[in-house]
Formats: structure tokens, C-alpha cells, sequence
């Protein structure tokens, strides 16, 4: 073939997919989900994924008649899109290609780009949705930091294996400090101070991150944003049925919050709060912690974020069971119903980065795959990393202007699918 690759370019793109693979440290990190191109193409890349199970016990000694006691189990679904098409392309003329490490350093860049194409895409699906939120007083310190996380994940009956947690350059490194500092402790004080590492703490492994995305600040005072309106709580269900008949599947993880604004105040899209009187429930067990529940805005439907009377999708929905269903008493994640009037206090006052923290169940990538056709005058490798992400080099020659071209894809899909097992931790917040 015309097109067909060298033997140093097949050698040099098997040096790009091991690299490639070695940079993916965020997707190493979350659950993988491997989708089938056909299905795909016949649902608009669109696939709904399972969220987890959670089960109600009652008392069922021998003899008791527990005729009436069986219920039906709900079975929530996110929908998860095959949305993120990477690619990089580049041209290179016949007086360009005599230098042969011109070609491999910019595969190697072509690379380095797609990767953090990936890492950056889980990152900002993190920092978006999750709404488990921890704010620290002061700049990032060390363990107490971390186990305020840890601390949140077990109250709230999160799994206690598989967590991660990526922290922005500086607020890593002001954890390496405090460790660093340790000279009681053998090993890793050293490490902290040579290398800035972190490592594990608190059941957590750490990972520094060469970006970090931010979150403004957000300084109405408490009490000028209000609920408006009793009785909205959230009552979770597989599927819906349109007033045409068919029946479509019901994404769980929001729920629309009418609110009121005082003048002056505002909320924006990102903003974290809780609201007066509504606690966190261990997602099992549904015991109290005591510890008010979390929820971001995730978008603004009506009211523009400004004075007066708004609407907006928040995540967590809440869901308080006070409607009784056998759904509510399974997924129930809070102690009350917000109250008509009740205060929602803003939790993010001051800007500051997103560290992300998440349990690996949370967040999943989905690889794809191009069917791109390899006799069609064009030259195709392909190569797949330990996670099934595909990365394809495609080779063409125009002989009109004596330049190839080359181009570097990959196909992916990232999903929260479970909002309530990851988490975001802001340093520096001062009410």
C-alpha cells in the first residue's frame, strides 16, 4: 500500500501507546465499562449504566408471617454517552521528514495531549457532579484534611476500598509539608521532603495534579437565600411513561429546587450547599450522622441565579421518604424535608481549586471504538491501553504537495454515576 507505515513508524507507535497508557494515571482509577460499537451506533452512543442497589430489612423470625412484607426493587440507571472525540492531527512535507525524530517527538506530543485529553475529561466530570462537599478554614495541612473525607465516605456507608483522592499542586504539596515535618515518623518524611509525596493517608491514595479546575466564590450571606415551597422531596422510579405510552428510563440523580433570592443575593451553576435541618443518612443503615447532607447546583432553569424566585436542578436529589414509597425507604438519603422558608447556606464563600475524592465505583469510563476502513488508500494502527482505550495513528501522502499526514484519535465516554460516592474538598473557606 501507498500509505502503509515503516517499520520505525510501527516501532515508534507502539512507544506512543506505551507511554499513552503509562499517563492515564485518573482512568487507572475508575471502573471501566466496554461498550459494543454496534449497540452503540443503534442508541446515539448512548447507554444507560446501573446504579447500586440498596436493600430494606424488616424482622422475620420463624412463624411470622411476612406475607405482606415483600416489595419491589428499584433499579436506577444513569445514562452514560460515548461523547468525547480526541483527536490530533499534524503534516509533515518531504524536506520535514528527513529529520526522523521530528516525526516521533510530535507522536510523542500527540500523545502526551490525548492522555491529558482523558485525565482532564474524568476530572472536570468530577469536580461537576459530585456533591459530597468538605470545606477546610485554612490552606491544605495534612492527615486531619484527608480524614475529614474519609470521615464522610463512612458515615454516608460508602465502600472503604478503592478511594482516591487528586489534589491540585499546591494544596498536595502543603500536604507533603506536614508531612515533611514529621521527624518522629520513619520513611516518609524523608520522601516528602525530597520528592513531595504524599501517598496513602487515611485509607486514601493521594495524586497530584499538574491543573486543577476552580470554583468561585460565592459571598450571599446566610439567610438570603430561602426554600420556596414544602414538600419537595424526590421520589426515585426506574422508568416514566409519556402520555403517548411509551415508557423511557429516569435519570436519579436530580431533582428541580424552587428557591427564593434576596436582593443582593445570587447562586451560579458549581455552587455547593446544605440546607437547615436536613441531615445526611448512612445510605444503609439510614441512621442520622448528624452532619447536614451536601448538594451542588447543577444548572439554573429559571430566575437566572438572581433576586426573586428561582428554579434550579440540584444533586443529590432529596429524597426523605415522606411520600412512603417502597423506592423512597430504599434510596432515602436524608433526616427531613426542607422546610417552606428554610435557609440554604452557600459552602463555597470563597474561590479556591477542586480537589476531587471519589470511591472507584463512582465514576466510569467508557472506551470506544472507530470502524475506520484500512483499504481505502490510508494506513491504520491501532492499539488498545490495559483499560480497552484505543488509540488509532492514521497515515495518508497527498503527492500534489508532498506532505503526510497524520493524524492521532481516540473515542471515549466518562459518567458520575453514582453523584453520592464522590466528593470535593475546598481549602480556605471563610465564612
Amino acid at each position: 500500500m501507498a500509505n502503509s507505515f515503516s517499520k520505525e513508524e510501527r516501532v515508534a507507535f507502539e512507544n506512543i501507546l506505551e507511554g499513552f497508557n503509562d499517563a492515564l494515571v485518573m482512568s487507572r482509577n475508575v471502573s471501566v465499562y466496554n461498550t459494543d460499537g454496534s449497540m452503540m451506533e443503534r442508541t446515539n452512543d448512548v447507554i444507560w449504566r446501573p446504579q447500586p442497589y440498596i436493600a430494606t430489612s424488616i424482622n422475620g423470625a420463624p412463624r411470622t408471617d411476612i406475607s405482606t412484607s415483600f416489595v419491589d426493587f428499584t433499579q436506577l440507571a444513569v445514562p452514560a454517552t460515548l461523547g468525547f472525540n480526541k483527536t490530533v492531527p499534524f503534516a509533515l512535507d518531504a524536506l520535514e521528514l528527513r529529520d526522523q525524530l521530528q516525526e516521533g517527538r510530535l507522536g510523542d506530543s500527540a500523545k502526551q495531549k490525548l492522555a491529558s485529553d482523558i485525565n482532564v475529561a474524568i476530572m472536570n466530570v468530577a469536580a461537576a457532579q459530585s456533591t459530597l462537599v468538605v470545606t477546610r478554614s485554612g490552606s491544605a495541612g495534612g492527615y486531619s484534611d484527608v480524614a475529614e473525607c474519609d470521615a464522610v465516605f463512612n458515615e454516608q456507608g460508602v465502600q472503604m476500598f478503592d478511594r482516591y483522592l487528586a489534589l491540585s499542586s499546591r494544596s498536595y504539596n502543603g500536604m507533603a509539608s506536614d508531612l515533611a515535618g514529621r521527624q518522629t515518623m520513619t520513611g516518609k518524611p524523608t520522601t516528602a521532603y525530597e520528592r513531595s509525596f504524599v501517598g496513602e493517608v487515611a485509607g486514601f491514595q493521594t495524586y497530584k495534579m499538574d491543573y486543577a479546575n476552580r470554583i468561585l466564590g460565592n459571598t450571599t450571606p446566610v439567610g438570603d437565600i430561602t426554600i420556596n415551597g414544602a414538600n419537595q422531596y424526590y421520589t426515585p422510579r426506574a422508568t416514566s411513561t409519556a402520555g403517548t405510552g411509551e415508557t423511557n428510563n429516569v435519570d436519579n440523580r436530580y431533582q428541580s429546587l424552587n428557591i427564593t433570592l434576596a436582593a443582593g443575593a445570587v447562586v451560579r451553576v458549581g455552587d455547593c450547599f446544605k440546607l437547615a435541618s436536613v441531615n445526611a443518612l448512612h445510605h444503609i443503615t439510614k441512621g442520622d450522622t448528624g452532619q447536614a447532607k451536601t448538594f451542588r447546583i447543577i444548572s439554573i432553569t429559571s430566575g437566572g441565579g438572581t433576586a426573586g424566585n428561582n428554579t434550579v436542578v440540584i444533586s443529590p436529589p432529596i429524597i426523605s421518604a415522606q411520600g412512603g414509597t417502597d423506592a423512597e425507604l430504599q434510596y432515602k438519603n436524608v433526616s427531613a424535608t426542607p422546610a417552606n422558608g428554610s435557609t440554604v447556606t452557600i459552602l463555597n464563600v470563597d474561590a479556591a481549586d477542586i480537589n476531587v475524592f471519589w470511591q472507584k465505583d463512582a465514576l466510569e469510563i467508557l472506551p470506544g471504538r472507530y470502524a475506520i476502513p484500512t483499504n481505502a488508500g490510508v494506513d491504520v494502527m491501532r492499539g488498545t491501553t490495559d483499560q480497552g482505550i484505543e488509540l488509532v495513528m492514521q497515515k495518508f501522502y497527498d503527492i500534489n504537495t508532498a506532505i503526510t499526514k497524520y493524524r492521532m484519535d481516540t473515542f471515549f465516554g466518562v459518567v458520575n454515576k453514582q453523584p453520592e460516592m464522590s466528593g470535593i474538598m475546598l481549602f480556605n473557606q471563610v465564612p
